[in-house]
């Protein structure tokens, strides 16, 4: 490619702030729940590269004409690979399109197409951008995708920190992470987290059902603890783990639960498949169930052990994916208070649909 700087760059990063930062020269944007991806483009060449340095291209097939069509002749841009679905943004969509088979990848490509959302300009022709002002940097992404139309969109932006603030509330029911700030006199720069971004948290109170041994070895040191919530049958779902914990804690934890693990599998809400260790179809009861394998973990040791059910944990989420937590949560106390039983999933805060067309002003 005849570009000013060639594939892979690392990308620039954002550190987690608690709130939106104060004071002037902030630059604002939705934090998008997608595939971080950058777009090197030279003519009719295309190339997407992920945040870990590796092509997506395969992956996302129906991106390449668009890009080709709508992108400046010779450019470089950072954004995310996005996939709407019923007016919100569907990350489970985009796990499906990690897939070896090229059918499979192009018929999810036909039944649910992705989105490249762009908020940076690297380079343009044979400018190189990233020692330029964001705030400059702005203005040239607008113009160079000014007549953007989907799938291609350019994020929305603003220096207002109340319009800021109200993004944050209202584009969490499209699915949206959050917000970003950016410095208006920052540069782009690769590798470093000099963005700062605010992302949805949220407190549950967990039944702690089970714990995974850490990779060093049974009997040391506890790696996680398997989280349950129960649904409005009265079935105890597995809904995530958590994991932040120090060394020393967790060692101490051996000892702390040790008492938990006696008998844990009499009447457990889980034994079933306890005893079956994960080689059946864990979701065939209806309930969610922890260590189903997959072509996402398939290698991975998901052997735990039960615990029973009477100690409650509160832990920090961001968001829920479905019916489970998107990510590892942190641990933030025990609950000897919360009796298990009403460790339920309506307790839970939902945010109210916005639609995404509402975001782009279409």
């Amino acid at each position: 490619m005849r570009l000013p700087f060639e594939p892979p760059v690392e990308p620039m990063l954002a550190k987690p702030a608690s709130g939106l930062p104060d004071g002037d020269g902030w630059l604002y944007e939705p934090k998008w729940d997608g595939f971080r991806a950058l777009v090197f483009r030279d003519g009719d060449e295309t190339f997407i590269q992920s945040r870990d340095l590796k092509p997506l291209d395969r992956y996302f097939p129906e991106l390449a004409a668009p890009l080709r069509a709508q992108l400046p002749e010779r450019c470089v841009l950072d954004g995310e690979v996005v996939i709407a679905r019923a007016g919100a943004l569907d990350f489970e969509a985009l796990l499906l399109r990690i897939h070896p088979a090229e059918s499979r990848v192009r018929m999810l490509a036909a039944e649910t197409p992705a989105s490249y959302v762009a908020w940076d300009l690297l380079a343009l022709g044979d400018e190189d951008l990233r020692g330029v002002p964001q705030a400059e940097r702005r203005v040239r992404l607008e113009k160079a995708l000014g007549g953007a139309t989907p799938p291609i969109h350019l994020t929305p932006a603003t220096t207002d920190r109340t319009l800021a603030a109200d993004w944050f509330d209202r584009f969490e029911g499209a699915g949206l992470d959050g917000v970003v700030a950016k410095r208006l006199d920052g540069t782009y720069q690769p590798g470093r987290r000099a963005m700062t971004k605010v992302k949805h948290e949220r407190t549950a109170d967990c039944v702690v059902a089970g714990f995974r041994w850490h990779k060093n070895g049974p009997g040391t040191h506890i790696g996680s603890l398997l989280l349950g919530l129960f649904d409005a049958d009265g079935r105890l779902h597995h809904v995530g783990v958590t994991s932040s914990f120090t060394w020393e804690r967790r060692a101490a934890l051996v000892e702390e639960l040790a008492s938990l693990r006696e008998r844990a599998l009499d009447d457990h809400p889980w034994r079933e498949w306890a005893e079956w260790a994960g080689f059946g179809d864990a979701e065939a009861s209806g309930q969610r169930l922890p260590g189903a394998t997959s072509r996402w973990n398939r290698g991975k040791d998901l052997s735990w052990e039960p615990l029973r059910c009477e100690r409650v944990a509160e832990v920090a989420y961001d968001h829920l994916q479905g019916d489970r937590f998107r990510h590892a949560t942190t641990f933030r106390r025990w609950r000897p208070d919360k009796p298990p039983a009403d460790c339920r999933y309506d307790q839970l805060e939902t945010t109210a649909p916005f639609e995404l067309e509402r975001i782009f002003g279409r």
